[in-house]
């Protein structure tokens, strides 16, 4: 059982946030911005925020030429540059809110590695370029094929190379904890280790149920509105919502003396992504090789996956440099029919903000923006 001082002083708020990932925090954010003596709880499963936003590889993108070029066959291009926009603007609204150098924000390159069978894209760069720009005002693919000889990566596999010049890097541990912190100073109270249940809605406000795993009973907390944005995991609230999780592998190497290149890299359309940081390599993707397997909410490796990732660190990204693996992991996506992300008020009391479709850290701020916009009252 809970105490009358618990129940009256930590179960009672204004606005409950279930998820403590870019897009939670952002609507926790919004709100004590708009309304400072607000009463705001973040309630968070994991002792972290468990999910993408403390396991991606860090980077602030919106976009490679292949990636786009297919989401073009498959949407409107004015669905697509509304896409880009909300990527754009969400990456405009983490550096603003919290600054570049506490995310470890930098501008060091962006690039598409190209092999043959992407060699396609290259005479639609001009067409990119032209939807683009009313977005980002600028000219946003240009060829650069000498960074594949001056970077040290295999020329017999990567034919051609485009940079982008409207995307950068960042830290993602350095992100989360100033997020975290941010809207803690704001005035937010945060939990973690609090795994919701569910939710009633009964129009006059919003009871959640949450595990208490210390007395090993629910408490129910209460709020006018409630934000759900578990991404991957929605469905465990939501049902019937259109999503899929899709977990991603990821590795990283120790550093390594006189790395050859700087900056954020993609190819294979987006489904395989590198960079360097301090030294270090971390490579990610390979979800395409498996997506049975890896339409998983279980934070599990895939071993053909991470293989086929040892191999293409060896033969394709340092042919000439020897490397070792320190460490492993896996991150939970979510991803649905389209890219487009579930923004809704599916009842009176309850926004949804989720399906970010591997793209948290450029959509999550806008998104939580936009959901807490939906909450205000």
């Amino acid at each position: 059982m809970i105490s009358f001082w618990e129940r009256e002083s930590f179960t009672r708020y204004d606005y409950i946030i279930i998820g403590s990932g870019i897009t939670g925090l952002s609507v926790a954010a919004t709100l004590l911005e708009r309304q400072a003596q607000a009463r705001v709880l973040v309630l968070e499963r994991g002792i972290f925020p468990t999910g993408a936003s403390t396991k991606n590889a860090g980077f602030a993108c919106i976009g490679s030429p292949t990636e786009l070029l297919a989401d073009l066959r498959t949407m409107p291009s004015e669905s697509v540059t509304a896409l880009v926009a909300l990527r754009y603007k969400g990456l405009r609204l983490l550096r603003q809110r919290l600054g570049d150098a506490a995310i470890g924000y930098t501008e060091q390159g962006s690039y598409e590695l190209l092999s043959e069978p992407q060699l396609y894209c290259l005479p639609e760069l001009a067409r990119l370029n032209e939807l683009l720009f009313p977005v980002v005002q600028t000219t946003a693919f240009v060829l650069r094929d000498e960074i594949i000889g001056q970077y040290g990566f295999d020329a017999n596999y990567f034919k051609a190379a485009v940079t982008n010049c409207c995307e950068g890097q960042l830290d993602t541990g350095l992100m989360m904890r100033a997020l975290l912190q941010y809207v803690q100073r704001l005035g937010a109270t945060l939990v973690n280790g609090a795994e919701v249940l569910g939710w009633t809605d009964t129009g006059a406000g919003v009871e959640v149920r949450v595990q208490h795993t210390a007395l090993r009973q629910e408490v129910a907390f209460w709020a006018q509105r409630v934000a759900i944005c578990t991404n991957a995991f929605a469905r465990q609230l939501l049902p019937d919502i259109d999503l899929q999780p899709g977990r991603g592998q990821v590795l990283a190497t120790h550093p390594i003396a006189d790395l050859p290149f700087k900056g954020i890299f993609h190819f294979d359309e987006g489904y395989y992504y590198f960079r360097s940081h301090a030294g270090r390599v971390i490579f990610g993707g390979g979800r395409n090789l498996d997506f049975a397997a890896e339409t998983s909410t279980e934070f599990a490796y895939n071993e053909l996956i991470l293989a086929d990732l040892t191999e293409k660190l060896h033969r394709y990204i340092l042919p000439h440099t020897p490397f070792e693996i320190d460490m492993r992991w896996t991150g939970i996506m979510g991803f649905g029919s389209t890219k487009q992300p579930h923004l809704l008020l599916h009842s009176p009391n309850v926004a949804v903000g989720v399906k970010l479709s591997g793209m948290g850290v450029a959509i999550g701020s806008e998104l939580g923006r936009q959901v807490a916009e939906l909450l205000i009252y």
